[in-house]
């Protein structure tokens, strides 16, 4: 006791001589101030992990356009978006995430008397394209949005605008950053753009094939608009099959793991499943991506199963080995993609050059390849009658919607959109669905609680907060 006593005394005589004890405050193990790089880099990164993962509590889109299933934990499946919150963590990652590192990585560059102006303006442009690229992302999965005021630290209650109006202004804010973007200067340094690494032409061609993807978007609302817009960036976006896609790669070591890595062979899980609707499709007409996108299932057999409704792990094909690489990279944008578009566009009849059959089929014969599979195979499935331009069922929607939902596997989120916009497949509802096909996400149960007034007038705007209820470019 004595020993104690005697201890404690000296540590109150070193105190006692300590005059400024402000410095034990001082936070040795995390940075105290964050560069615009750092946040600009991580809110890209961000914003790509979302759109990838297939964490049930983050992403379900592979259920929805029936590419997965589960094999015991269905709700999500069956369009349960509430009990793991999924509204909520989508709306925070967007907003917290990634459009508030965005947009004070803009304060920081704005307030950087070193850079040049070329170099801040093209900065500047890149950190507003992203911020362009996830506003859609959120008009796309909710409809109206809080956007004017959504960033304003000053506004804790932000109100929600019209899902047209908010487009429109995007285009408006693309457009001048397309403009703004000039290759005589540079951007942000390679190993801090996980998107152009450091080329400011590849975030010209990111940011004209945005454009190209949401003027095709709204087609079916103001086929005009999207006839301008998409003229406007067609020479400018990607237009060849190959070195000019916009992939993000991932490291492959911890933490710059793909998450489909991190959610399937890190975390160990065996519940992820081919779902019968895909590999039924793919099977009956001989497609070579059928061993490319999946694995059979224990007795080298591949079958899937319905959507929504529980089966045997071993009995089911899954996910191709392939894309739970750690290493295995996310596609933002491709060459597939717009020739898709492009063979849309020449149905709707806009100036495009080429045919729409050459078009779509130079879309198929991409996407097999990018797969892994060969010139020969394409040439092979393109032949088939069920495939082919000229012979495939159905009207141009049918053809390029189907063939499209096909190219579009593990990239579930502009899936869920082309699904809604062009209207095919016809999927029929999962095993034990809570609601009819989920046209938009219902708003985060907090937005309900903490932004009532305006979560009320949004929701009264599109006719109540449900999940049926169609975007404004969603018309047929």
């Amino acid at each position: 006791m004595k020993k104690i006593m005697i201890f404690s005394s000296l540590l109150l005589i070193l105190g006692a001589c300590t005059k400024d004890i402000s410095r034990f405050n001082v936070d040795t193990k995390h940075a105290s101030s964050v560069t615009a790089e750092t946040l600009f880099s991580n809110a890209v990164r961000n914003v790509v992990d979302g759109i990838t993962t297939p964490n049930v509590n983050d992403n379900v889109f592979r259920f929805t356009v029936q590419h997965w299933g589960m094999t015991t934990y269905e709700d999500e499946a069956n369009y349960d978006f509430t009990t793991r919150a999924i509204p909520e963590r989508w709306w925070g990652r967007m907003y917290r995430d990634v459009l508030s590192d965005l947009n004070e990585s803009a304060r920081l560059v704005n307030e950087d008397s070193k850079l040049s102006e070329i170099t801040k303006a093209n900065q500047l442009a890149m950190i507003d394209i992203m911020q362009v690229y996830t506003f859609q992302i959120l008009v796309n999965t909710f409809g109206n949005i809080p956007y004017s005021e959504s960033l304003d630290v000053e506004k804790l209650f932000p109100k929600y605008e019209d899902a047209k109006t908010v487009y429109s202004d995007l285009f408006t804010r693309l457009a001048a950053d397309i403009t703004s973007l000039n290759t005589t200067g540079g951007g942000f340094a390679s190993q801090q753009d996980l998107v152009g690494k450091g080329s400011v032409s590849k975030w010209i061609l990111f940011a004209n094939s945005l454009q190209v993807r949401m003027a095709m978007t709204i087609a079916d609302d103001d086929n005009a608009k999207a006839k301008t817009l998409f003229e406007a960036a067609d020479s400018k976006a990607i237009s060849k099959i190959s070195g000019e896609d916009i992939i993000f790669k991932y490291l492959g070591s911890s933490p710059n793991t793909n998450p489909i890595w991190n959610d399937i062979v890190q975390s160990g899980r065996q519940d992820y499943i081919a779902a019968n609707t895909l590999i039924d499709f793919l099977k009956a007409n001989s497609d070579p991506r059928l061993p490319l996108y999946f694995q059979p299932n224990s007795d080298g057999v591949y079958v899937g199963d319905t959507v929504g409704k529980v089966t045997t792990f071993s009995s089911v094909a899954k996910p191709a080995v392939k894309i739970s690489a750690p290493d295995f990279p996310s596609v933002l944008f491709d060459y597939s993609e717009m020739e898709f578009y492009r063979a849309e566009a020449k149905e709707r009849g806009y100036t495009v050059s080429g045919t729409a059959e050459s078009h779509y089929n130079n879309a198929i014969r991409a996407s097999i390849l990018s797969w892994g599979g060969t010139d020969a195979d394409a040439t092979t499935y393109l032949a088939n009658p069920s495939v082919a331009y000229t012979t495939a069922t159905g009207n141009w929607k049918q053809k390029i919607g189907t063939q499209k939902w096909i190219a579009l596997y593990n990239r579930p989120f502009l899936g869920w959109t082309e699904l809604r916009r062009l209207d095919y497949p016809v999927l029929k509802l999962p095993y034990e669905a809570k609601s009819g096909f989920p046209n938009r996400f219902p708003y985060p149960g907090n937005e309900q609680q903490l932004n009532g007034t305006n979560y009320t007038a949004a929701a009264a705007a599109m006719g109540g907060d449900k999940v049926e209820f169609k975007l404004f470019w969603d018309k047929f």
